[in-house]
């Protein structure tokens, strides 16, 4: 089916394209209609075709390491795929199947080569957008990356939140309370030997104010480690949701296969019921 420029002025790829190249473009590519859960390509395909968004709604998946398979991108409007296997002219590393009734506008080399013969500037028009959509697209990987919750706040941590650390990891363990405890007791018994003689005889009240002032400087000091943990905690369920969120949808997208085989096997049975009721009649 012919494209017409209406069209592809609403795509943003071709948005900065004035009105002669916009005629050019709409000459050469096509709209493609596809159905309800029609494969438009699928991975190990030539890479020969890439396709520009319209209406509908398409799904692009690959298969991860683990055989999985893992959901790419879902254009929206106006939004492509299967752009850099058409300009590389390799086969697509991608599948992508129509959700629903799904109309596309259908590009290959050629066209936009005629594209560039007749408007050279188009190029850069084009080049311009992408460009955008890549740095949207890098954006969205550095968000949506998997990140380690410890890395994060060692870049953020400043010297006295590391010092906070320390102190509350070392204020909080055996050599700690080993170590303070031979001091105190080393303290009181060389004051109470020394007698008449000794610089902080029983109460030991310097000792007392010594122990306040730890104390008073202390406590601070493991609050702010202590808060420094919530945030890991927080930054830990944050991510924890992410990673439930998309097993989530992983078993959605299992369940949703399940219910699709489940009904194309009952379409089986009734071809099949059907063709031998067909055969049981044809006799008598």
């Amino acid at each position: 089916m012919a494209c017409k420029p209406e069209v592809l002025r609403q795509v943003p790829l071709f948005a900065l394209l004035d009105d002669e190249e916009t005629a050019v473009l709409a000459a050469q590519v096509e709209l493609k209609t596809f159905a309800p859960r029609q494969r438009i390509y699928k991975i190990a395909d030539p890479g020969e075709k890439a396709y520009v968004m319209v209406s509908g709604a398409v799904r692009v998946t690959t298969v991860d390491e683990d055989h999985q398979e893992v959901v790419v991108d879902e254009p929206a409007h106006g939004e492509f795929f299967g752009f850099a296997s058409m300009l590389e002219q390799t086969p697509h590393q991608t599948n992508a199947v129509a959700l629903e009734e799904s109309v596309c506008v259908e590009v290959d080399r050629h066209d936009i080569a005629i594209l560039l013969e007749r408007k050279p500037m188009a190029g850069m028009d084009m080049l311009t957008v992408l460009g955008r959509q890549f740095h949207a697209s890098q954006q969205l990987v550095r968000v949506r990356a998997a990140r380690n919750p410890n890395e994060v706040i060692e870049e953020e941590e400043t010297v006295g939140e590391r010092v906070a650390d320390h102190v509350a990891s070392f204020g909080g363990s055996w050599t700690f309370i080993t170590s303070f405890a031979i001091v105190l007791v080393a303290y009181t018994t060389a004051n109470v030997l020394l007698r008449q003689r000794s610089w902080d005889p029983y109460p030991f009240i310097l000792l007392n104010l010594f122990l306040s002032m730890l104390a008073a400087i202390q406590a601070p000091i493991i609050m702010m480690s202590q808060n420094r943990q919530d945030k890991k905690d927080r930054l830990r369920g944050e991510l924890d949701y992410d990673v439930n969120r998309r097993a989530e949808t992983e078993i959605q997208g299992l369940a949703r296969k399940m219910h699709l085989l489940g009904d194309k096997m009952g379409d089986v049975e009734d071809l099949l019921r059907k063709q031998l009721a067909a055969g049981t009649s044809t006799p008598s």
